[in-house]
């Protein structure tokens, strides 16, 4: 099938940029030069939904050195970079995106996507999955299974499991402690400001940031806001986590409370609607809004845009809403609700996403989870599974062997010590 792409022409830049993330990917870099050597992917066909910019063209580039036959879309339209697309076709992978696809256009690439039969599937928000399970089951025959990226996609697939619908084994990468300790809380943390700030070109110092939620993504949101001079409000609905965020020296309240007080929101749920059009009205005028969720509901958008009298661009990709405060009286005061990227993922639909080095890590996962797959294909339970430790502790001593760093081993006296149930 051929490609889906905007232009070609595009490609030397692309290719460019690809570079720049390489040289700064080491994992990535070292999983290129085995995979070319050995090929464990000869004959494998691979589909791949996530963030189509520079560092996930590298990972297909290092699957496709392994000799897997790749299929690529991307998992958000705003996210897509055309000149990337163009590289990776140049280089003979088939790619089926571009920037700013229409719903039903994104819809169509991500069937495209799968038309090649996958043995493995590589997700980011579990849109190959779903549509597999919702409209192809047929393809569920052949696939050996898959990884999924992030936090939501991962809930999506647990409850698949749990009422028995899921036709093949997932793995969790989200889960793996070198992709959520450090992409989620660190790549979220430093993204999604370098976002706002570049977007807004306002100072964070002296503002009240309001952080929704209080999981890996919200700690490194918060962590940030915070370093930056931030006052931080976290509101959360587990009772463990507020308290931790108290703990950690955030104010802890309801968002009814919170949304006279923010100057800027940032949402970091999975959930929908933890921003409500009722709570938009108590906000400041001029305040601003970013999620930083995968999926674009968890602002009420399609709420605001009803419920405002007028929209327009206040800076490239920001959208003002005039909202009025009694939604009985449209022609009374009215407040600018500022949103940042249509109210989808901020940090890659109005920015770079993750730095490379966060990605390496992440993507890492994603190559040793999908050999995984393959090494077991057959042998695994139609469920979500856990990265392996070994798979953790690899990528983990080859990020520190990169920096150059060495740490002490247990000597064999300590470890019979601590296998030991006697005292």
């Amino acid at each position: 099938m051929e490609a889906d792409i905007r232009d070609i022409k595009l490609a030397p830049y692309g290719h460019t940029k690809i570079e720049w993330v390489k040289n700064n990917m080491p994992l990535l870099r070292g999983l290129e030069k085995e995979f070319s050597e050995t090929k464990p992917f000869a004959g494998v066909r691979i589909s791949l939904s996530i963030h189509l910019e520079p560092k996930t063209a590298y990972l297909c580039k290092v699957l496709a050195a392994g000799g897997a036959e790749m299929s690529i879309t991307g998992s958000n339209s705003l996210s897509t970079q055309d000149d990337v697309c163009a590289a990776l076709v140049e280089d003979g992978l088939k790619v089926f995106a571009y920037h700013g696809a229409t719903e039903e256009e994104y819809a169509r690439h991500i069937e495209m996507c799968l038309e090649h039969k996958p043995h493995i599937i590589i997700d980011d928000g579990g849109d190959l999955v779903g549509l597999i399970h919702e409209k192809r089951p047929d393809l569920g025959e052949c696939c050996w299974g898959g990884c999924e990226e992030t936090t939501t996609g991962v809930i999506r697939l647990k409850a698949m499991e749990r009422d028995g619908v899921l036709k093949f084994p997932m793995v969790a990468v989200n889960d793996a402690d070198c992709k959520h300790l450090f992409d989620n809380r660190y790549g979220t943390g430093q993204s999604v400001w370098d976002s706002i700030m570049r977007n807004t070109n306002l100072i964070v110092a002296s503002k009240t940031v309001v952080v929704i939620g209080y999981g890996w993504c919200s700690k490194g949101i918060a962590m940030r806001a915070a370093a930056l001079g931030a006052r931080v409000i976290v509101t959360e609905i587990d009772p463990v986590k507020a308290m931790e965020a108290k703990m950690d020296g955030y104010d802890v309240m309801k968002m009814d409370q919170a949304a006279p007080l923010g100057d800027i929101f940032v949402t970091a749920t999975g959930c929908k609607h933890t921003i409500t059009v009722p709570q938009m009205r108590t906000m400041k005028d001029r305040a601003i809004l970013a999620n930083a969720g995968h999926f674009n509901v968890e602002i009420d958008m399609a709420g605001l845009e009803e419920a405002a009298v007028s929209s327009y661009e206040t800076r490239k990709n920001i959208t003002g809403y005039v909202l009025p405060v009694d939604p009985d009286d449209p022609d009374g005061e009215c407040k600018l609700i500022n949103v940042i990227g249509e109210g989808k993922l901020a940090n890659i639909a109005a920015g770079d996403g993750h730095p490379a080095e966060i990605m390496d890590l992440s993507f890492a996962v994603q190559a040793l989870s999908a050999l995984y797959i393959k090494e077991h294909a057959g042998a695994l339970p139609k469920a979500v599974i856990d990265v392996s430790e070994e798979i953790d502790d690899v990528i983990a001593r080859r990020r520190l062997d990169a920096w150059g760093i060495e740490i002490d081993q247990l000597t064999p006296e300590q470890e019979a010590y601590l296998n030991s149930w006697q005292f």
